[in-house]
């Protein structure tokens, strides 16, 4: 089924200068070996290499790639929202996202799509199960994805053995519902929160391989994760939890 040109990826990228050949070349062979695929580029002024030229002149170039600028973003989950939107507008029936820079394997991608192809409505990577795994970042880091996940699952009922991953894709009926609810997270803990919201939907974790260095999770971050979390939770032991399917 999903050898027809009916999927796309959202990738956010800022600067990616120096891995965007690298991850490029990859793509570029998944989406011939598929003989399928739109990959949506989303660019805003985080970025402030060459990011934004190089996605514009592969999209020159090669129409499966698609470069959307978004300087009105404000933060990295308005890029994920913007390149939601971009796919859902233009009628593709599954849609992922990951991460650029090959910190995401773009070899998963047929994984991902058969899954979604055999009655799933989401299908969430894990790097905590049989077949993941999370390499070349900081043990802190490694620590606050694990943490996130148990506390996450602790407080909010969740069962996924990694909540906190970005490698994820969806039927195109769960995306609208994601774009018609105003999210409350401002950056990374997006990722835990739409599991959280799409938890009642038929889903899959599936294994994939986390090899990049992660950067620096800010104070900001950690906070509106906190927040975030503790506005579920009440809202879960005042017997009003909030889902969206």
């Amino acid at each position: 089924m999903y050898f027809n040109n009916d999927w796309a990826i959202v990738v956010p990228l800022a600067n990616e200068e120096e891995e965007f050949d690298s991850f490029v070349t990859e793509m570029t062979a998944v989406l011939s070996r598929l003989r399928s695929g739109t990959v949506y580029f989303v660019i805003d002024t985080v970025s402030r290499d060459r990011t934004l030229e190089l996605c514009r002149a592969l999209s020159a170039t090669d129409q499966r790639f698609v470069t959307v600028w978004a300087p009105e973003n404000k933060n990295v989950v308005d890029a994920y929202i913007r390149g939601y939107r971009e796919a859902y507008e233009n009628g593709h029936t599954l849609i992922i996202e990951m991460d650029a820079g090959l910190s995401h394997d773009p070899r998963a991608i047929p994984m991902f799509l058969r899954v979604l192809n055999e009655g799933n409505e989401c299908a969430f990577g894990s790097r905590f199960i049989n077949g993941g795994s999370m390499t070349d970042s900081p043990l802190k880091r490694r620590l606050l994805s694990r943490g996130g996940t148990l506390l996450t699952n602790l407080l909010l009922g969740t069962t996924m053995h990694d909540m906190t991953s970005g490698y994820q894709g969806f039927h195109r009926h769960v995306v609208g519902r994601l774009l018609e609810y105003r999210l409350l997270s401002t950056a990374h803990f997006y990722q835990t929160e739409v599991r959280y919201l799409l938890r009642m939907f038929r889903s899959a974790e599936i294994p994939i391989h986390y090899k990049a260095p992660s950067p620096r999770v800010s104070r900001n971050a950690v906070r509106n994760a906190l927040n975030v979390l503790a506005y579920y939770f009440m809202k879960r032991v005042s017997g009003k939890a909030v889902q969206l399917g």
